[in-house]
């Protein structure tokens, strides 16, 4: 066939059988291509959720570190303060700001960190910044070339904003310290940095003598840092990602892109089948996908070519009853004799009775198919089903005509999933089959049996009639379209060919087989004829 020689047939059972249990448990819900996809970008996704997660802890965690951290600070200091006597005036004692300023220059060491100490009444007595050698701020650019032209590179509007900002911000911290509360909070400093800020009264005993603030202003400059450290996870991910799309570029976007050009060749006519070795050989999805779409288009081109065949053999068999109708009108007008034209309306008679014939059996033959595809199979009781068939032909049986006889050799149901309307045809077919080449007063014998020998077709159903037999050479042959081999005194016309052929084809189509053969004695001598119809059982034998 044309399509056995375009393509190259895909093994079936690579494609639409079920996967072993060992290769189900390595797939992501039996995919094993979706697994791939699923992990390269859930990997992607867990590298920057991690990053992030990662920083955002380590930034809260930084932020509380540093406050506590500068809490026990702050309460070691004031304490000191409230305690050494850096005090004046009695009864009511206030802070002596030249002590106290001298006293935190002398001990108020830490680098990166500002302390402020603020009278009763929030007016600012010292600042580590000014009592120490310490600059704030970050150093100067390199200086322009002479001649350069000046470059303003701060906003004065935007500064003095910033510095109000600030200043709200501290005044506030400072007003509720002033209270008795310890306050701790993060706010903006007047360069706009963000700063860890602890603010908590000096006491002497119960008196609030002041509120001393510690300050650390490297919390940015150490999430920066490891803002840069996230980098190299950002850029694995995007590594990742980049793999994963070009992952699904080669193995799934441009396998469906080759399959999509090879299904429009079928389309406009250029190939019978699609053949793509290297997309079939592959075991995912897209192999699954090239395998099925190769053999619905073998199966589709092998389906033309039998309609190809199937015209070509009516073509045949209807020219030879229309060359005789043809043949026997044309000389009907010439022939006088009544009994010459007696004979020759006979023949017309025969002929339009083996035309009608032909076109009734053709007709159903054409639309088996669709009959197969059309109705959904279902449980079917063998048995009944023959027994049905049985007693409607001897309700309908005529004098002279062979008796049907059924025997059910098993027990219990014999089922088989098939549709019941083709399954009566193939049983009906071979029945008139054997009725037509019987003996008058004899039996057609039909037998149902099981043989669990073969657990792939164990229901056989055996057709045995008492006629001449089958020659040895067209065992096969009987099943080809318009074959007939007809005893002598069979009525011209009353057999199309095509019955046994469609026995074959609805029994394959259920999954089971059909043979023909004879039946001998024990001489060796023919005694008829023996079709053996084999078809698979639902469930178990119990």
């Amino acid at each position: 066939m044309a399509s056995a020689t375009d393509t190259a047939r895909a093994d079936p059972s690579e494609g639409s059988e079920d996967l072993p249990l060992r290769r189900r448990l390595i797939r992501f819900g039996g995919s094993r291509l979706g697994g791939l996809i699923f992990a390269l970008n859930l990997l992607s996704l867990l590298i920057l959720l991690g990053g992030a997660l990662a920083l955002n802890e380590y930034s809260r965690g930084l932020v509380q570190a540093r406050q506590e951290s500068l809490r026990v600070q702050a309460e070691l200091l004031s304490n000191v303060l409230g305690q050494l006597g850096i005090t004046r005036g009695e009864p009511t004692p206030t802070l002596d700001p030249i002590a106290a300023s001298q006293w935190l220059r002398d001990n108020f060491i830490p680098s990166g960190q500002r302390a402020r100490l603020y009278d009763a009444d929030g007016l600012l007595v010292s600042d580590s910044y000014a009592v120490t050698d310490a600059i704030p701020g970050n150093p100067l650019p390199p200086a322009n070339p002479a001649g350069s032209p000046v470059v303003q590179t701060a906003d004065p509007a935007l500064i003095r904003d910033n510095l109000d900002k600030a200043n709200a911000a501290l005044g506030a911290e400072i007003e509720a310290a002033l209270l008795g509360e310890a306050q701790a909070t993060v706010r903006r400093s007047e360069d706009g940095d963000r700063v860890v800020s602890v603010s908590l009264p000096v006491r002497h005993v119960q008196q609030v003598l002041g509120v001393l603030t510690l300050e650390a202003g490297d919390v940015d400059q150490i999430l920066g840092a490891q803002r840069r450290a996230l980098v190299p996870f950002a850029v694995v991910a995007l590594a990742v990602n980049l793999l994963a799309s070009l992952l699904l570029h080669l193995f799934v976007a441009r396998p469906v892109l080759r399959l999509s050009a090879a299904a429009d060749e079928v389309k406009q006519g250029r190939a019978r089948a699609i053949s793509l070795p290297d997309l079939e050989d592959r075991r995912d999805e897209i192999g699954d996908l090239a395998r099925s779409l190769e053999s619905m288009t073998e199966t589709l081109s092998d389906r033309m070519d039998a309609i190809e065949r199937f015209a070509a053999d009516v073509s045949h068999e209807i020219k030879n009853p229309l060359t005789s109708i043809r043949s026997a009108l044309e000389t009907l007008d010439l022939v006088k004799d009544p009994a010459k034209r007696e004979t020759l309306t006979r023949v017309l008679q025969q002929d339009v009775r083996r035309l009608d014939r032909l076109i009734t059996d053709i007709s159903n033959a054409s639309r088996l198919d669709a009959e197969l595809s059309r109705d959904r199979p279902r449980p079917i009781d063998l048995a009944a089903l023959l027994a049905d068939i049985v007693s409607v032909y001897e309700t309908t049986s005529k004098p002279g005509e062979a008796t049907v006889r059924l025997t059910v050799a098993a027990d219990g149901p014999l089922r088989v999933m098939g549709r019941d309307g083709p399954l009566g045809q193939v049983f009906r077919n071979l029945i008139d089959n054997a009725r037509s080449f019987s003996p008058e007063g004899r039996d057609v014998r039909l037998t149902l049996r099981r043989d669990d020998a073969d657990p792939e077709t164990p229901l056989r159903i055996l057709v045995e009639d008492d006629g001449p037999g089958i020659p040895t050479e067209n065992l096969e042959t009987v099943f080809q379209r318009f074959y007939t081999s007809r005893p002598r005194g069979t009525a011209f016309g009353s057999n199309s060919g095509l019955g046994l052929s469609i026995v074959r084809q609805i029994v394959e189509a259920h999954g089971g087989r059909v043979t023909a053969g004879n039946r001998m004695d024990d001489a060796g001598a023919v005694r008829g004829a023996r079709f053996e119809v084999a078809l698979p059982v639902v469930g178990r034998r119990a």
